[in-house]
């Protein structure tokens, strides 16, 4: 998909390096298990939970962005309830009038 900001580029790109970088981190945790030394055991958790800091905040980003440039979807109570149901038009999609 492409964007046409670059910060929003930017950061679906970083998204998806943080998200494999993080995915990687826990399929080596699972395949070589916990390492016993305590100063690279925290290194580890600093280095998670950093990458999950950055994660939230390219979402966040991302999910505002989304917010104010998409189309809204109408099928929400409050959208529906918007709509002027006397000026429905109940003809058939192919233009015939309709029959009652």
């Amino acid at each position: 998909m492409a964007d046409s900001d670059s910060t929003i580029a930017w950061h679906r790109a970083q998204l998806k390096k943080h998200r494999e970088l993080l995915r990687d981190l826990e399929v080596r945790r699972f395949r070589f298990g916990e390492t016993a030394e305590p100063q690279a055991r925290t290194e580890k958790q600093r280095t998670v939970a950093d990458l999950r800091r950055k994660i939230v905040a390219s979402e966040r980003v991302i999910g505002a962005f989304e917010k104010r440039t998409r189309r809204p979807l109408t099928t929400d109570y409050r959208s529906l309830a918007s709509v002027h149901w006397g000026n429905w038009n109940s003809a058939p999609c192919n233009g015939e009038p309709a029959r009652g």
